[in-house]
C-alpha cells in the first residue's frame, strides 16, 4: 500500500507541476497588502496529499503568499497542528487576527471559500 501511494503521489506532483496555474497579477500596492493580510496565516499540509495540492493551486492563481507548513515530515509542525489545531488533519489554515486569536479551518474547500471570501476573489 506504501508503493501504491508513493507512486500516486509522484503522479499527483507531476500533474500539478505540469498544469501549474498562472498567478494573477495585481498593482503593487493591492498585492501588498494582501501579503500584509496573509502574513498571519499559515498552510499546513502534506507534499503529495490531493486536497492540500487543491488548496496550494488556489493560493497560487490568486497569489495569496501563505505561508506553507509540511506537517507530515517536520515533527515540530506536525505536533503544533496537534497540539494547538486538535488533530493531525490536512490541510489546515492557521490564522492569526490582529487580536491573537487564533483560528484553525480544516477542509480544501472551506478554506478555498474563506479566502476567496476574505479577499473578494473571482471564482
Amino acid at each position: 500500500m506504501k508503493l501504491v501511494r508513493w507512486i500516486l503521489g509522484r503522479i499527483i506532483l507531476v500533474l500539478d507541476v505540469m498544469t501549474s496555474p498562472t498567478p494573477i497579477v495585481r498593482e503593487a500596492s493591492v498585492q501588498k497588502a494582501i501579503d500584509e493580510a496573509t502574513a498571519n496565516m499559515s498552510l499546513y499540509q502534506f507534499k503529495t496529499c490531493p486536497f492540500c495540492v487543491k488548496v496550494r493551486r488556489e493560493l497560487k492563481r490568486h497569489a495569496l503568499n501563505i505561508e506553507i507548513r509540511d506537517a507530515k515530515d517536520n515533527a515540530e509542525v506536525k505536533a503544533e497542528l496537534v497540539r494547538e489545531g486538535g488533530r493531525h488533519k490536512v490541510p489546515c489554515l492557521r490564522t492569526e487576527s490582529a487580536d491573537g486569536s487564533v483560528t484553525w479551518l480544516y477542509e480544501s474547500n472551506d478554506i478555498i471559500d474563506h479566502l476567496k471570501h476574505q479577499f473578494n476573489l473571482a471564482s
